[in-house]
């Protein structure tokens, strides 16, 4: 699955054009490399999301094509 997509699914990220303009920026980061929009993401990834003053670091656990609200949550885990 694209990043840009995954981050909107996972509801890490709320529109799909922010998650696209935060990889044309640089700054999302896929096992250290920075993401393109179109990066395909798979289980077992680690994600790093630089927002304005803090990062998240996740772990990619699963990438359904439609997920719900409720299971947003489980397609990913944080990271410390």
């Amino acid at each position: 699955m694209r990043i840009d997509k995954f981050l909107k699914n996972s509801r890490i990220i709320k529109r799909r054009t922010v998650a696209k303009e935060a990889c044309e920026q640089g700054r999302i980061q896929i096992n250290g490399k920075v993401a393109k929009p179109g990066s395909e993401v798979v289980p077992g990834d680690t994600v790093v999301i630089g927002f304005a003053a803090r990062e998240i670091k996740i772990l990619v656990t699963a990438v359904p094509e439609h997920v719900t609200k409720e299971d947003a949550e489980s397609m990913y885990q944080v990271l410390p």
